[in-house]
């Protein structure tokens, strides 16, 4: 198991104001610095996502050919290698990301040579059997490992298929769509739950062409992509732990600037505003096909209501569960979560911290096999959180810290730096004590 060795006490705040502009959405840099250095030319990106999981993918990018340079100014310069990788010289290291291992497996499938992705101890335990699946019936070799990583790709000239994935998922999707962009013929898609969509506008900003339905995505190969010039969004996964720790705060206000909207990532605003936080976006443009703009939200005075989340709802929300549940207590119905099996398998077993964390603060909670309830009403105290070395149970267990009587001590805090270095600092900029 992983052992905690950063520790990170919380105070509790009397307020939380102010405005941030947050680092690079990672989902997008993932799949910018992916797409870059698989086109033809040299792209450019501000902003660009300052996590370790979007290093792992232009780390893996640079051993298959691409040139890869971090400027001082923190510009990043990606030269593709025109849609042929090289064959790297060892394995392929993904470290924590599954992102990187499941839509990098997908490109890789169809190219020429042999290709091994491993990853570190928490990601070899990630599921990798859903993107097999559809890889095997377009004709790739790869083998998983016990259904894990390490996988082992054997390239192989791939045939198109009309896919139907058991489970929807935006990285199985990415990951059939990046084999399909170099497969002759027409591969699709079909969800019947709409996942994230940043692969699809990010493949048409490089160029390609991506047919778009009501329940499918199509692309037709193989097409070639080229280089972009891209300023990324800010992160709305990390932007929700501000917004949740200002919800908690009758009369706070945060002002969060150039944050992406995209509307298959933006549902937590949704959330908010049913619980009765005032949220008013300002200034929206779209830039490369994502919606960007500034978010200014307002707690209600009398506190926050009640609500439920379900259905095709928690599939949308599943990073931004474990932070709602943390703030559940201190609304004044609770918060109802259902249909969230898949938190089960993520960094870690989402359900289990976060029911564990809340009754170490003295909470009242109800564990399902697919969610939890948490009842509203009710005065959570400091206590000593384990993070499971899980970065969104670090920061969803700092936010409830800000509204808990007696401080609080965050073990295996430095997962958070994983996905986001700058999280602490700027959760305390904006609390006030």
């Amino acid at each position: 198991m992983h052992t905690a060795t950063e520790e990170r006490l919380i105070r509790p705040a009397k307020n939380i104001y102010g405005s941030l502009r947050l680092p690079g959405d990672k989902s997008i840099s993932h799949r910018y610095g992916m797409l870059a250095a698989f086109a033809e030319g040299t792209s450019r990106f501000t902003n660009f996502s300052t996590g370790a999981d979007c290093a792992s993918t232009l780390a893996c990018m640079s051993a298959l050919g691409a040139q890869v340079n971090r400027r001082e100014d923190g510009t990043v310069e990606v030269t593709g290698v025109a849609g042929k990788v090289n064959q790297p010289s060892s394995e392929l290291d993904c470290g924590n990301s599954g992102s990187t291992m499941r839509m990098i497996s997908g490109l890789l499938s169809a190219q020429q040579g042999e290709f091994t992705l491993i990853g570190d101890e928490s990601l070899s335990r990630r599921p990798m059997k859903r993107i097999q699946l559809p890889l095997e019936s377009m004709g790739a070799r790869l083998t998983l490992t016990e259904g894990h990583a390490p996988i082992h790709i054997h390239g192989s000239q791939l045939k198109a298929i009309d896919y139907t994935p058991p489970v929807p998922s935006a990285q199985v999707k990415t990951c059939v769509l990046l084999a399909g962009l170099q497969t002759p013929g027409t591969t699709t898609v079909r969800e019947s739950i709409r996942t994230r969509d940043h692969s699809e506008l990010a493949l048409r900003a490089f160029g390609a062409n991506v047919e778009r339905s009501v329940d499918s995505v199509s692309i037709t190969g193989p097409q070639t992509l080229k280089a972009i010039e891209a300023a990324v969004p800010g992160d709305i996964s990390s932007a929700a732990f501000f917004l949740c720790a200002a919800a908690l705060f009758p009369g706070s206000q945060l002002l969060l600037d150039s944050l992406g909207l995209n509307p298959t990532r933006a549902t937590l605003l949704d959330v908010l505003t049913s619980l009765g936080v005032q949220v008013a976006v300002l200034n929206l443009e779209d830039k490369h096909s994502e919606l960007v703009g500034t978010v200014q939200i307002t707690a209600p005075p009398e506190g926050l209501g009640s609500t439920s989340v379900t259905g095709s709802l928690a599939a949308q929300l599943i990073d931004e569960l474990p932070v709602l549940a943390t703030i559940a207590p201190y609304t004044r119905g609770g918060i109802r979560i259902r249909d969230a099996k898949e938190l089960r398998v993520k960094e870690s077993d989402r359900i289990a911290l976060v029911v564990q964390n809340l009754r170490a603060m003295g909470a009242e909670v109800t564990e399902h096999e697919d969610g939890m309830d948490v009842p509203g009403g009710q005065q959570l105290h400091g206590a000593t959180i384990d993070s499971g070395g899980d970065h969104r149970i670090a920061m969803a267990f700092s936010v409830a810290a800000l509204r808990a009587t007696g401080d609080s001590l965050i073990r295996g805090s430095e997962s958070a730096a994983i996905s986001f270095p700058e999280f602490f600092d700027l959760l305390d900029f904006i609390a006030e004590r």
